[in-house]
């Protein structure tokens, strides 16, 4: 078996994990668990516990510049979780949604629910972004703000339609990471494990009182709603600072850290500065060598968080990232089902972008040496 080319130390980053999710957790947060260890493992309906989902919450109000009205919902399971709950207690009719990549298609998939009229559907191809269009009867225009497979960004903007449409962003990839304004959204919701550098099984939702007023008027009606998959619930629970079910607490632990964290240091647009530095470097870069080229050719369709980049076919892409792999550097493979000769990198905001620019000077000094 052959031994693994060795890069050079100057050219290892100190941190060496890219991965678009679960993301890279820092040092910090892991002693913060530790140290609120005694928590772990006891009731979530008391104080204790409680006060740790009450922190979470006023944390993320602060951050997102919470419009006056606007609540912090949380529910069990992850983005998946909150497709089926939104089919079930968020869209009345029918939904459009833009689908440009794996994740904004899948919430497509769930908003066809036989109890529904058929979502239209605008798709785009991968590595652009599909635009909105304006459709009588659709009452929840959804799409992602970042597409986590192809690295591509779209802008929260609301949807001026039909009276009393709500514009409902995923933001699994992009919250904490990107700023904007959260008063352009009626639900932008996401789970923890990217610029949270947390776990995953849990979802948060920024949510306006037009959607509370959605998310009741549903739940009195005579649609079947199963109980786990109840915003109603989640509504509820959250204003009792708990969960339907038992939360995952050390993922709410390491994601209380990491927003004051971000918090502390300058907020969202201190996030969205470093995560544009981060991205910048790599999109410059591959701009300027005659081997790669940013897979989203349109920069204004370009991510600040994920970013994907092709190779040509005579440079191995799938023998870069093992390389790397080989020598600490992780996760930068290209998402499984895209199929494309390129790496995939996360630029999320608990990593370094000095770590950006020392990956660069891995990724060149190993494509010198395996051509």
């Amino acid at each position: 078996m052959a031994t693994p080319l060795q890069i050079p130390a100057e050219h290892l980053p100190r941190d060496g994990r890219f991965g678009c999710g679960p993301s890279k957790v820092r040092a910090d947060q892991v002693a913060f668990l530790t140290a609120n260890a005694d928590v772990l493992g006891t009731s979530h309906r008391q104080a204790p516990v409680k006060d740790v989902v009450g922190r979470v919450r006023e944390g993320l109000a602060q951050l997102f510049r919470l419009p006056a009205g606007y609540e912090v919902v949380l529910g069990n399971g992850g983005a998946t979780a909150f497709w089926d709950a939104a089919a079930f207690g968020l869209i009345e009719r029918r939904a459009e949604n833009l689908a440009f990549g794996e994740f904004s298609s899948k919430f497509a998939k769930a908003a066809a629910a036989p109890w529904l009229e058929a979502p239209h559907v605008v798709k785009a191809e991968v590595g652009s972004r599909a635009e909105v269009e304006i459709v009588e009867g659709v009452d929840v225009y959804a799409w992602p703000h970042n597409e986590t497979s192809t690295g591509v960004m779209a802008p929260v903007k609301r949807v001026h339609a039909d009276a009393g449409a709500l514009t409902v962003i995923d933001a699994t990839s992009a919250a904490g990471g990107i700023d904007f304004d959260a008063a352009e959204a009626d639900v932008y919701y996401f789970a923890p494990q990217k610029n949270f550098a947390s776990d995953g099984g849990l979802w948060f939702a920024l949510v306006s009182p037009a959607a509370i007023e959605r998310i009741e008027r549903i739940a009195a009606s005579d649609r079947y709603i199963p109980e786990f998959l109840s915003l109603q619930q989640a509504v509820d629970n959250s204003r009792k600072n708990q969960t339907l079910n038992t939360p995952a607490l050390a993922t709410l632990l390491l994601m209380e850290n990491q927003i004051d964290w971000i918090n502390t240091e300058g907020g969202l647009s201190w996030a969205d500065a470093r995560t544009r530095e981060s991205s910048n470097a790599l999109y410059e870069w591959a701009d300027a060598v005659d081997y790669a080229r940013p897979f989203v050719s349109n920069p204004q369709h370009r991510s600040q968080v994920v970013v994907t980049i092709d190779f040509d076919d005579a440079i191995d892409a799938a023998a870069i990232a093992s390389t790397l792999r080989a020598n600490g550097i992780v996760d930068t493979e290209p998402y499984r089902k895209l199929g494309r000769n390129q790496l995939r990198i996360a630029t999320f905001t608990a990593i370094d972008p000095a770590d950006v620019r020392t990956l660069i000077g891995a990724i060149e000094y190993v494509v010198e040496r395996l051509g």
